[in-house]
């Protein structure tokens, strides 16, 4: 972690304990107001996944899923089929997923370790670096420029042992302006030389309904009260790098830090807290097994009550055999909780919601990070191409 990070983690903190010595937090001006129909109409939904999901930076994998030279990962990401693979040369790429000759994706969806992607359709061969290296029978298909007909890349940057990538092959947008910095206060973790443990897939509701979750706080005694809830405050506070936010709690835990010197604080308390990354991504801190988090990326389904979101276990160190029976535990009970707690509960808000039964939905003024993400989505969504960067430097929406 650098200094300047650490710094301001500190300075985080020190706010934090100025919260928790005044039973105090930040409110916002007013209550703010959503109306109900952003979450299931069509034309709206449509609206999210062009302006938002096709035009913005999504994380698609963290560096310890293609951790070695051939590792490659291909999905599926609002219908755009896309390989991510780590070079020889230990560059990380992407791709749409699309073979030149006749569109079929190249590799089917899942990870593994390829020097070259041959397409299932006719053979045509691809290289790590997307280059057409081989054609079948390529005397009787006739003549075709080669170097013209590769992979289509996709804009990708790898940061802080996460990569993004960009569904637009011609996006012009700044990833600097769109991180805002906050890859700086990511490398906190140090993510880059940790290890995959285990991930696994959950169906949800609307993907802004899930994402206002990764925000929320003021559900915990609530809504979790039968798991971990009735241990955590319901008070929130709210940092924000353009659309990215860390949401942490003032909690009197934090007191304890008064009597040791700053230099000695942890980086485990620095960095405490939800991480959020727009307009899809949490990450969630844990001990079970060792220092571990938990990423989550929230997908939009097919239509707007549907969304699926990847569950990525990461750790810190490699873990030994009581570790890992430790952090399967820790896995499974977040499983539970966000499967039969938080997505059972939003499954059944959508269909309540979907029945007219509210026009708006609001958010009060303890739930900031409520209020700061759907500007946010207003904004993106009615801002042009050629302006997006302008956006994310202005740094509020």
């Amino acid at each position: 972690m650098d200094n300047a990070a650490r710094e301001q983690l500190i300075e985080m903190a020190r706010h934090n304990i100025g919260h928790a010595q005044n039973g105090t937090i930040e409110h916002e001006a007013d209550v703010f107001r959503v109306p109900a129909a952003n979450y299931f109409d069509e034309q709206r939904f449509k609206l999210e996944i062009d302006k938002i999901f096709k035009r913005l930076p999504l994380v698609l994998a963290a560096t310890a899923e293609l951790r070695e030279p051939g590792d490659y990962k291909a999905m599926d990401v609002v219908g755009m089929p896309v390989l991510l693979t780590r070079g020889s040369d230990g560059e990380v790429r992407a791709f749409i997923n699309s073979c030149s000759h006749r569109g079929a994706p190249v590799v089917t969806s899942g990870s593994g370790k390829a020097k070259r992607f041959v397409c299932g359709y006719h053979a045509w061969t691809f290289d790590q670096k997307g280059k057409l290296v081989a054609i079948a029978s390529k005397d009787d298909f006739g003549s075709i420029d080669m170097s013209a007909h590769g992979l289509v890349p996709l804009p990708i940057t790898e940061r802080s042992g996460l990569i993004w990538v960009i569904l637009d092959p011609d996006s012009k947008l700044d990833m600097d302006a769109f991180l805002s910095g906050y890859d700086k206060l990511l490398g906190a973790f140090g993510l880059e030389n940790w290890h995959l443990f285990e991930a696994r897939t959950l169906k949800g509701p609307n993907w802004k309904i899930a994402y206002d979750g990764y925000l929320d706080l003021y559900q915990l005694p609530v809504l979790h009260r039968e798991t971990f809830g009735e241990q955590m405050s319901n008070q929130a506070l709210y940092y924000a790098w353009g659309p990215h936010q860390r949401v942490t709690s003032p909690s009197k835990q934090l007191l304890d830090l008064l009597d040791i010197p700053e230099e000695k604080w942890s980086r485990d308390i620095l960095s405490a807290g939800v991480w959020t990354i727009f307009p899809h991504i949490s990450i969630a801190s844990f001990r079970g097994g060792g220092r571990s988090i938990m990423l989550s990326q929230l997908f939009p389904g097919e239509t707007p009550g549907e969304s699926y979101t990847t569950q990525i276990y990461l750790m810190e160190k490699e873990p030994d055999e009581a570790q890992r029976h430790d952090a399967y535990k820790q896995f499974k009970l977040l499983e539970y909780v966000v499967q039969e707690e938080d997505y059972a509960t939003g499954l059944r808000q959508q269909r309540a919601l979907e029945a007219g039964a509210r026009k708006e939905v609001l958010f009060g003024r303890n739930e900031g990070g409520g209020h700061r993400f759907h500007r946010w989505v207003e904004r993106i969504i009615a801002t042009p191409d050629d302006e997006l960067t302008a956006l994310f430097q202005a740094g509020t929406p």
